[in-house]
C-alpha cells in the first residue's frame, strides 16, 4: 500500500496513520492556507507522540503545550535552562558552551543552555500560551530562529547565534535582537519551537519580499535574507519611526500572531 506523505515535514508515514511519526502533525486534516499564502502550522493534538533516533516525544496540553521526552541511552538534547518543567532523577544536566552566550540576558538573568542526557524522561514548556512547532532538519539544513523561541534541539544539531542590529520597536525599547542559528550536519535532527499565539508559515519565491514586525518574526530558512528597514510615518506634525524586518526569498518564513519583545543587553 502507498505510504502517506506528511504535508508539514514531508516524511513518509504508514497507511492509516492519523499523525506523522516524525513531527506529530495530523494526517487526517487538510492544510489551511490563507489567500495571501500563509499556511497555519499544524496544531498538535493532546497526547500526540512522535519519534526521533531512539527517543520519543509526547505533546501534552494545547493552551501551553508541554514536550515530554523519553530519551534513549545514547540521545541528548539541549534547551534554555529556565524552560525545564520536570525530569527523572537519573537524567543528568550539564551546561553547554555557547561561545559567549553568557553575555546575553533575559530579564537580568544570564542566557544559559543546558544539556539533558538519556536514558530517562524530561519535560519542557514555555511560560506563555501558544503552539508547539516541530521542524525536522535534514543534513546540511540551517534554520534561523528568533531568540527565546526554541524549546529543545537534538544533540546532533549545532548551535550558534548572531545579533541583528536595528530590529527594535520604539514602544518597547532595546537596541537589537539575537537570532539563534541551528544547523544539521551529517545526520538529521529535530528542532522544537514555541510560537506565541498562532503560528503561520509562508514560502517566498526567489526575490520576493515581505515586511514583518520584528516581534512577529519566529523563524526562517537560511536562504531568506533579513535586514532592518526603517519606515517613517507622519501623523500631523509628528513623525514616528517604525522598524520592520525585510525578508527576501527564496525560503520559508514563520511568524507568530502574539508579539513578544524581549529586552536584550
Amino acid at each position: 500500500m502507498d505510504r502517506i506523505e506528511c504535508q508539514w515535514c514531508h516524511s513518509q508515514n504508514p497507511p492509516g496513520a492519523t499523525s506523522c511519526v516524525t513531527c506529530g502533525a495530523p494526517q487526517d486534516q487538510r492544510d489551511k492556507v490563507s489567500d495571501s499564502g500563509w499556511r497555519e502550522a499544524p496544531r498538535l493534538r493532546d497526547m500526540t507522540e512522535f519519534r526521533f533516533s531512539q527517543s520519543t516525544c509526547q505533546v501534552e496540553g494545547e493552551l501551553v503545550p508541554v514536550a515530554e521526552l523519553s530519551l534513549g541511552p545514547q540521545d541528548w538534547v539541549y534547551f534554555e535552562h529556565h524552560i525545564l518543567l520536570w525530569k527523572d532523577e537519573r537524567v543528568p544536566l550539564t551546561a553547554m558552551n555557547t561561545g559567549g552566550g553568557f553575555k546575553r540576558t533575559l530579564g537580568g538573568i544570564p542566557f544559559v543552555l543546558s544539556v539533558a542526557q538519556g536514558p530517562g524522561r524530561v519535560a519542557f514548556s514555555r511560560d506563555a500560551p501558544g503552539e508547539m512547532v516541530v521542524l525536522p532538519l535534514h543534513p546540511n539544513q540551517e534554520l534561523d530562529v528568533r531568540e527565546h523561541a526554541f524549546l529543545v534541539a537534538t544533540g546532533n544539531i549545532s548551535y550558534s547565534f548572531v545579533r541583528i542590529k536595528g530590529l527594535v520597536n520604539l514602544l518597547h525599547g532595546g537596541n537589537g535582537m539575537y537570532m539563534d542559528r541551528f544547523v544539521a550536519a551529517q545526520l538529521p535532527g529535530l528542532l522544537l519551537l514555541h510560537g506565541n499565539g498562532n503560528v503561520f508559515e509562508r514560502v517566498l519565491r526567489p526575490g520576493e519580499k515581505i515586511m514583518v514586525e520584528p516581534g512577529a518574526f519566529l523563524y526562517k530558512d537560511s536562504t531568506v535574507q533579513m535586514q532592518a528597514f526603517q519606515m517613517n510615518v507622519k501623523t500631523g506634525l509628528l513623525r514616528h519611526g517604525m522598524y520592520l524586518a525585510e525578508m527576501t526569498g527564496p525560503g520559508r518564513v514563520g511568524i507568530q500572531s502574539m508579539y513578544v519583545h524581549h529586552g536584550s543587553d
